[in-house]
């Protein structure tokens, strides 16, 4: 099996200008930290962002002028409040933002596993989610004659995934809460994994399975100061921090000091 460990700075080459990329974990917890720090210091912009939900490590992104568009249902720091840098970007018409339910990414991501253009679904009918999302368009059910929502495939271009505990192949071990990461890992061109760790074997069954990784990279600590269950908690201190120096219009000087670290 092939070998597929890395430094960070020769996995984030691996992320072109312009690329539609899928950040892994779940609000503040196990998010890819390091890559994305990695990604500020080499400077890649006029990215996409795609998330279930995104978080810290996406305004810090946002922050640093690198994202063109956003595509989420949730942009947010959860009990920190909202998202300092997107909440002042968005409004200010320097973000493109795609609206997007659990539903039209869970459908979206589906249909690129399927290899079909689209998945159907009742979902949006009968909101306004079809009149702020015209490129999403219905089809008539070819069988009941109803409307459904056809649901577009998405195919990012590039996955970050942080993991407790990877081997070499990039079989990786994600914990308990697994959010749309196996997804992403199955319908994104490129997959970088950070871990916490990577081992010779893993130490229990993997949650993702190598073949579809491209980049392994150790980074311990590399999802702080987001949570990494069981390994270590949330830093509620440092993310209290970020959101003070925020208000404070002082980003730049934050974001100074964190490429340093």
């Amino acid at each position: 099996m092939m070998d597929k460990t890395c430094s960070l700075a020769q996995a984030v080459r691996a992320i072109a200008p312009g690329s539609l990329l899928a950040i892994g974990g779940l609000m503040l917890h196990r998010r890819p930290m390091a890559a994305v720090r990695e990604i500020i210091r080499a400077r890649i912009g006029d990215l996409t962002l795609l998330g279930a939900t995104l978080g810290l490590d996406a305004d810090l992104l946002v922050g640093a002028g690198l994202v063109r568009r956003v595509r989420t249902c949730y942009f947010g720091l959860e009990a920190f409040g909202l998202a300092p840098m997107f909440t002042r970007a968005a409004p200010a018409g320097a973000l493109e933002i795609v609206e997007e339910t659990e539903t039209s990414i869970a459908c979206g991501l589906r249909a690129t596993l399927a290899r079909v253009g689209f998945i159907a679904s009742p979902a949006w009918m009968g909101t306004d989610f079809l009149r702020v999302r015209p490129d999403v368009r219905t089809v008539a059910d070819p069988y009941t004659g109803e409307t459904c929502v056809a649901f577009p495939a998405i195919a990012p271009d590039v996955a970050l995934i942080h993991a407790l505990e990877a081997d070499p192949m990039g079989n990786a071990i994600l914990g308990g809460n697994l959010a749309v990461d196996w997804e992403l890992s199955l319908t994104a061109r490129t997959v970088i994994v950070t871990a916490e760790r990577i081992v010779p074997r893993l130490s229990a069954e993997a949650d993702l399975l190598g073949q579809r990784v491209t980049h392994v990279v150790a980074a311990p600590n590399g999802a702080a100061p987001t949570s990494c269950h069981p390994l270590y908690p949330l830093d509620a201190q440092a993310i209290l921090a970020y959101v003070e120096t925020c208000a404070s219009d002082r980003f730049q000087e934050y974001l100074s000091a964190w490429l340093q670290t």
